[in-house]
């Protein structure tokens, strides 16, 4: 792909920073002849949650899965532009796709804990990363666990199956999971849509303390969500990236007349 262009083609807060870890410039995403990504230009800051809101079918799934390529598995799909993580070029011929998804991690929109025991589902994607030894996979689990706040809750039923667990329990664990292998972002797309308020409270909460130690981007439907949040918020509309800014800003005084509509609910 081609060298970023010196600034982002979009808000002031956009503007080149030292803390920004995930970077595009013109990305376009195609299905076939459809372009579904429209000239994205965006910088992400380190040991920050971002919010990707806009109503469905705007492309913020889309553009969220382009920062680990998920988009890859899909057929007849190309890309164009420029995409950065930690300042490399992730679309580069010699990218290793799999250390790529170990660097950005993810987390799906309905939890997908494997069929095997809780601490089975941690220990196994350390295994399959060269982490052998008994003890210290041990310790990264429970470490894990900790620090997706949950422990305490399956500390006496590590080796029962998580198909036991609450369905917001399963998206802890599923957290949990994610960074046990230490990925430098996690990828969010709308983890909380599928539970109840209270299990929604937790996934927040955790997010929250989460940023001290990984970049978070999520993608939500629920703005009082992205509110309680987020450091920063963009908002996508048909493919392209409308407004990006502090989340105070766009949610209180944006700058477009299009993101003053979508966010107080006169449309999407």
């Amino acid at each position: 792909m081609a060298a970023p262009s010196p600034s982002p083609v979009s808000n002031s807060s956009t503007s080149p920073s030292p803390r920004a870890l995930l970077e595009t410039r013109n990305l376009e995403l195609f299905y076939g002849t459809s372009r579904a990504l429209k000239g994205i230009s965006i910088d992400i800051r380190q040991n920050q949650v971002t919010a990707f809101i806009g109503p469905s079918g705007c492309g913020k799934s889309t553009f969220l899965r382009c920062f680990n390529r998920m988009n890859d598995l899909i057929d007849g799909v190309r890309i164009t532009g420029d995409c950065r993580v930690g300042g490399e070029d992730i679309y580069a011929r010699e990218v290793d796709v799999i250390q790529l998804r170990k660097r950005v991690g993810m987390v799906f929109q309905r939890s997908n804990p494997f069929p095997k025991s809780i601490f089975d589902n941690i220990a196994y994607g350390l295994r399959l990363h060269g982490i052998r030894s008994r003890s210290e996979v041990e310790g990264i689990v429970e470490k894990s666990l900790r620090g997706a706040a949950i422990w305490d809750e399956v500390k006496d039923r590590l080796h029962q199956s998580a198909l036991g667990l609450s369905g917001g329990q399963q998206q802890r664990l599923c957290i949990a999971r994610a960074i046990a292998i230490r990925p430098q972002v996690l990828l969010m797309d709308e983890p909380a849509s599928a539970l109840d308020p209270i299990a929604t409270g937790k996934v927040e909460d955790l997010i929250v303390e989460l940023k001290k130690d990984f970049t978070i981007v999520i993608v939500t439907h629920n703005m009082q969500q992205a509110t309680r949040i987020s450091d920063y918020t963009a908002f996508f509309y048909i493919g392209e990236l409308v407004e990006y800014d502090l989340t105070n800003k766009v949610f209180t005084n944006p700058s477009k007349k299009q993101t003053e509509d979508y966010v107080t609910g006169r449309f999407g």
